[in-house]
């Protein structure tokens, strides 16, 4: 079979995708501040250990930081994502992408621009300052920002590296999924803390790691929740060509006969975020004032014009 050729994209099109490309890396990065700030704020100067890189950093500094005054946290955590990615390329190869590899090197290299510009006023991580002296208070920002900021990142199709790869390594010679394979080296870590801070903050190490997993599970449907919307009108001339042109959405249509009345109606089927649906209710409303509306949240569409389906 002759492999279809791909037609070139019009200017207009050229336009949306730079500017779909721009946005894409601006939130990306945004995300990946919004942890940095979390861990060296937050949850290093109060040693809440909730897994992942920081928590490994902030557990090792604890030991090596006293002695060793040049390794701090964010030099600890510099090199333990060096390693991982060192020893992701040798045991999945491919399968440790270039997502994975920037968001891991910047969060780390922004914790060390932290440390140097703030490390004279005392905001050091693993020194024991922190912001105030509430730590409940310091906890909730330790959760919210480090949680958002990780939902951001997985609504990108990325994560900030570290024991993501382990539990990719763990995957591929076991039976055990990404999600138990991650949330077990978790539980390890914030476990951890128990013996090595303290049971007050082995409880908040722990409290943290559940509270973040129900966070970013919360916030990325938030973020990627979607109208799918159903129309039954009569007068269909009326409704797709604002869909098209006024939303910039396509549409499915196809015929159905009213049950009770037996007359004959078009069904559009269309899927568009928030702001676009609200739109379009007026614009039916205008329009065709009879027409029958069905407007339903989703979670997830996979897609043109949404999320890659790659």
């Amino acid at each position: 079979m002759k492999k279809q050729e791909r037609q070139p994209l019009t200017p207009q099109e050229k336009r949306k995708k730079i500017k779909d490309t721009v946005l894409y890396w601006v939130i990306l990065n945004f995300g990946i501040l919004l942890i940095a700030v979390g861990v060296f704020f937050f949850k290093g100067p109060n040693n809440f250990a909730t897994g992942g890189v920081s928590g490994i950093a902030i557990i090792i500094s604890k030991f090596v930081t006293p002695l060793v005054p040049f390794l701090t946290q964010s030099v600890l955590m510099m090199i333990i994502n060096a390693a991982l990615i060192v020893i992701g390329f040798i045991f999945l190869g491919k399968g440790c992408t270039f997502k994975p590899v920037y968001c891991s090197l910047l969060y780390t290299f922004e914790m060390g621009v932290f440390e140097q510009i703030l490390g004279a006023n005392g905001i050091v991580l693993g020194n024991g300052n922190t912001l105030t002296n509430q730590t409940f208070l310091e906890f909730i920002f330790a959760m919210l920002l480090t949680g958002i900021g990780s939902a951001i990142l997985f609504n990108c199709s990325a994560s900030s590296g570290g024991t993501d790869i382990i539990a990719l390594i763990v995957k591929k010679f076991t039976k055990i999924n990404i999600g138990k394979a991650l949330f077990f080296t978790d539980l390890l870590i914030a476990s951890s803390t128990f013996f090595i801070f303290g049971i007050t903050t082995g409880f908040y190490s722990l409290l943290g790691l559940l509270f973040k997993a129900f966070l970013v599970d919360s916030v990325i449907e938030s973020i990627g929740k979607s109208k799918y919307v159903t129309i039954i009108t009569s007068h269909p001339d009326a409704i797709a060509p604002f869909i098209l042109e006024g939303i910039h959405r396509s549409f499915t249509s196809h015929k159905a006969t009213g049950g009770y009345t037996g007359e004959e109606k078009t069904v559009l089927l269309t899927v568009c975020n928030r702001a676009e649906a609200i739109k379009l209710k007026i614009q039916i409303h205008r329009v065709d004032p009879t027409a029958f509306v069905i407007l339903t949240d989703t979670n997830e569409i996979l897609g043109k014009g949404f999320r890659s389906t790659l």
